[in-house]
């Protein structure tokens, strides 16, 4: 599943200590050495985390037996810098990172050029990155002095997944409600919906390039780790819904739901559900990939694939539901009332919404409302990818 990464030379170049994480509680997950032990380390942007995000850091944590696996994470200003402005804030991807159920600490605001002296730091033993390169500002291999060291291991990418895909996603959305705002037949556009990978794969980066997602059993079953059946007698608390573009505002309502008893299942929507009442382009994840996201989080147990949008009696009583929690922030607002059944049998419970701004359609608007400047980012991307590639190409 991974290889090491060793180059020819054995010269380090050590980034200067102003690349180091300034925040001083990132100091409480220097691990102590453990001869048993390996300490990885695995650093990203995780703008708009996704399941591949979530499987490079699955990968990451079952490289070795026993694994303490930190996570550094990128600030605002660091990735902006080197790669174009994020969607999701710093505070916001910090966050979502430690949600992660491989994830034993994060390392927040990170330097974009891991550091190999920060490396040290944290008595990490080996990096992690995937089969893809990351170039800095300059064009340049983020990972040069850790390969140099010998310390870099490569685990595969994961193919159907990127975050300019989800982000070309959204700005064809946005298209298409131009179109219809301006009255024309959005079906008349041929390629103007398309995203770039269909249209033209030249003008991909092979990085950025997004070939199709097929689920399989074996992935879901990766990511189902750590995952049992809930114990006799368990207090099963039961939530549903798209959770399409996964975020931290799930994250904190499904924290906030496992407080209410021991076990919580969430209950997936179908796609063609989710598309009758938010409109044609949702959801923006299909049900494979929000299943993988939802599965990643540690504060999940069990996962219904096309659950019923209105929970019935058979559903209460087959998954032995305890609790039936819902948040107050609603997205779309329905007529019928999915939850009228338990309420009458006295078992719902709605909570409020720990991040009521934070929705699924507020992070399609921020693309939306910046649709140029991403465009934009993802031009610079792909075009600073290709070059790269290029270059390493020419020096070998």
């Amino acid at each position: 599943m991974s290889q090491h990464d060793v180059a020819a030379s054995s010269s380090t170049t050590t980034a200067t200590t102003t690349n180091a994480p300034k925040s001083s509680q990132n100091d409480d997950l220097i691990f102590a050495k453990d001869p048993d032990t390996k300490i990885i380390w695995l650093d990203g942007c995780f703008d708009m985390m996704h399941f591949g995000h979530a499987n490079a850091i699955r990968q990451a944590y079952n490289l070795f037996p026993k694994v303490k696996l930190l996570v550094g994470v990128h600030s605002d200003e660091e990735i902006l810098r080197h790669k174009g402005p994020t969607v999701m804030k710093a505070q916001e991807r910090y966050e979502h990172v430690r949600s992660c159920k491989w994830v034993d600490g994060v390392v927040e605001d990170a330097p974009y050029v891991t550091d190999l002296e920060m490396l040290k730091k944290y008595n990490v033993d080996y990096c992690v990155h995937g089969d893809d390169i990351s170039f800095d500002e300059n064009g340049e291999d983020s990972y040069k002095s850790i390969r140099q060291a010998g310390l870099m291991m490569i685990v595969p990418r994961t193919e159907g997944v990127s975050t300019t895909d989800i982000v070309g996603r959204m700005l064809k959305l946005s298209k298409y409600r131009e179109l219809v705002e301006q009255g024309i037949d959005p079906s008349t556009m041929g390629d103007e919906l398309k995203p770039q990978s269909e249209i033209d794969q030249t003008a991909v980066s092979p990085y950025t390039r997004t070939r199709q997602h097929y689920p399989s059993v074996h992935q879901i079953r990766q990511f189902s780790e750590k995952m049992n059946p809930p114990k006799p007698g368990a207090k099963i608390v039961y939530v549903d819904g798209a959770f399409d573009m996964f975020h931290t505002g799930h994250i904190e309502f499904l924290k906030a739901a496992r407080k209410f008893g021991d076990y919580l299942i969430v209950g997936l929507h179908e796609d063609k559900v989710i598309a009758q009442f938010k409109g044609p382009h949702h959801p923006i994840m299909n049900i494979h990939e929000r299943l993988l996201s939802v599965l990643s989080c540690r504060y999940v147990d069990d996962v219904i694939i096309g659950a019923p949008f209105i929970v019935t009696q058979d559903l209460i009583d087959v998954m032995k539901i305890s609790v039936v929690i819902s948040g107050t922030v609603k997205e779309p607002e329905v007529k019928v009332d999915p939850y009228e059944l338990p309420k009458k049998l006295g078992i719902y419970q709605q909570i409020e919404s720990p991040c009521p701004e934070l929705t699924t359609t507020n992070i399609i608007n921020r693309i939306i409302d910046n649709a140029k400047r991403y465009e934009e980012r993802n031009r610079k991307k792909q075009a600073k990818e290709i070059q790269g590639i290029a270059s390493l190409n020419t020096n070998n």
